[in-house]
């Protein structure tokens, strides 16, 4: 089958005669549209940044910024794409383009010097700018002289929106300038108005080339079976990490089954008992879905990689890897979650305590998917996530510690901390929590605990952080903890 379309800019365009592990970067900048930028292949600078209309948190559609250099091509079918180019309204014939908003301010306020990463940076301001609720409370002041934090400006800008976004010569503060001084969208603006009707309903495609096939279907049953056919398959959700595989090592795998769009994969229920997070939901769509109910959650969000990465990232995708050193694992075993799986024989329920056996490799059987992440209810009250990197965002952990206390009167009367970046998978610190529990909350109770803490897991040296300085950092997390509850209470 070869009549996969994209609408791109308001035009359709057809992905043949692509591969199917054409990038959409590659993809846009065959059909003239150099705008979109390639600088990493890996997800890390955002000049191939894109806006892509998905089903809305507040509104029926968002404008998502995502890296186009990590989706292929192929997953886009049926969407609707604008690209830097797309963001001007162009005029009459022989008239001149007017700029969007937030290209006049990155323009009038010297945000461009070479340009590489400048549409890039276009197309992740865009995608704040249009953000509803953004505006709600913002101070109208000049963004000159407003009295803003370091990372929200008067207008209500989130500054993480551009967290993945790289520039190496024009220097930060004119774009954050930019970024601050942009207004609200006016209500004769097209892609505001876009925002108040659904997007493009997904679409099953079979898409195939050179003897590769991309696939998705429209039901879960229809991929469960299609998995058992093919388990030779590669399933992707955000392509995050199977994108670097194809742009850095050359992966190119008979088959790709894409399982994002999945509805049985993106639903969020809050029950009496528990919470149950869709595997294929986007972290940006979980962070803004929950809204804080999940402290610990929340911790994590702004920390994980970058804005970009989770707007197409997905917690079944990380979990699904099974790497030592992804950020959510630590957080869901201090969170004690389990995973719900699936394949075509039916669904099974397992701790995520006892998911992972070994380096990238778990208890999950060929043909199973994970389709849902379970949170048991009630949350313990005393929660921190601690991610130790040497960037203090976009970057990969040195070591991960999440902790969730229960202390009362005193008492830690429950203590579960996950572990990252300290042995062949992500574990608990079961000796660490043995030694806080039935102890009081003190400095000495503490202070024993972190160095059993530091004993804990078997950290390895390498060129992210050496064994030593990873078990310093697994005592200082606990010390730290403390010292935060305690200013707490004092406060």
């Amino acid at each position: 089958m070869t009549g996969a379309r994209i609408t791109v800019n308001g035009k359709e365009t057809p992905i043949s005669p692509a591969s199917p592990h054409t990038t959409a970067l590659d993809l846009l900048r065959e059909r003239g549209l150099t705008g979109t930028k390639e600088g990493c292949a890996e997800g890390e600078c955002g000049a191939c940044s894109v806006l892509v209309a998905r089903p809305g948190v507040n509104k029926p559609t968002d404008w998502v910024a995502v890296n186009a250099c990590l989706v292929p091509a192929a997953a886009l079918d049926g969407q609707e794409v604008i690209t830097s180019e797309g963001l001007a309204t162009v005029g009459e014939p022989g008239t001149p383009a007017t700029l969007h908003p937030v290209q006049e301010e990155m323009a009038a306020r010297g945000g461009s010097q070479c340009g590489y990463c400048t549409p890039g940076f276009i197309c992740s301001m865009a995608s704040e700018y249009y953000r509803p609720g953004r505006c709600e409370h913002a101070d109208t002041t000049d963004a000159d002289t407003a009295d803003a934090d370091a990372e929200h400006g008067p207008n209500g800008f989130d500054l993480h929106a551009l967290s993945g976004n790289l520039c190496r010569c024009t220097g930060y503060r004119p774009i954050r300038d930019a970024a601050f001084a942009v207004g609200t969208p006016t209500d004769e603006d097209p892609l505001a108005q876009r925002r108040e009707q659904s997007p493009p309903a997904p679409v099953a495609t079979e898409y195939t080339r050179d003897d590769s096939t991309f696939v998705r279907k429209n039901t879960l049953a229809e991929t469960l079976r299609l998995l058992r056919e093919r388990p030779e398959a590669v399933v992707v959700a955000g392509s995050t990490d199977y994108g670097v595989e194809v742009n850095i090592r050359s992966r190119r795998a008979d088959c790709v089954v894409a399982i994002d769009r999945l509805p049985e994969l993106r639903e969020l229920r809050v029950e009496s008992d528990h919470i149950e997070i869709g595997a294929a939901l986007t972290l940006t769509e979980i962070e803004r879905r929950l809204d804080g109910e999940v402290p610990l959650l929340a911790e994590l969000f702004p920390q994980f990689a970058s804005r970009l990465i989770r707007n197409s990232g997905t917690l079944g995708g990380n979990l699904g890897t099974g790497s030592p050193i992804g950020d959510s694992p630590p957080v869901l075993l201090a969170l004690e979650a389990s995973l719900v799986l699936t394949d075509a024989d039916g669904e099974r329920v397992v701790p995520l305590s006892d998911y992972f056996t070994g380096y990238r490799q778990s208890v999950r059987r060929t043909g199973e998917l994970i389709r849902a992440v379970r949170i048991p209810l009630p949350l313990s009250p005393v929660v921190a996530f601690h991610k130790i990197a040497k960037r203090r965002f976009d970057d990969i952990s040195s070591v991960a510690v999440a902790s969730a206390l229960e202390i009362e009167d005193g008492i830690v009367r429950k203590a579960r901390i996950g572990l990252g970046g300290v042995a062949a998978t992500p574990i608990r610190s079961l000796a660490t929590e043995a030694a806080l529990e039935g102890k009081p909350w003190s400095s000495e109770t503490v202070e024993a605990a972190a160095r059993v803490l530091r004993g804990e897991g078997t950290p390895m040296d390498d060129h992210r952080a050496s064994s030593l300085y990873r078990s310093a950092m697994l005592g200082q997390s606990l010390l730290k903890l403390y010292a935060q509850t305690t200013e707490a209470v004092s406060s």
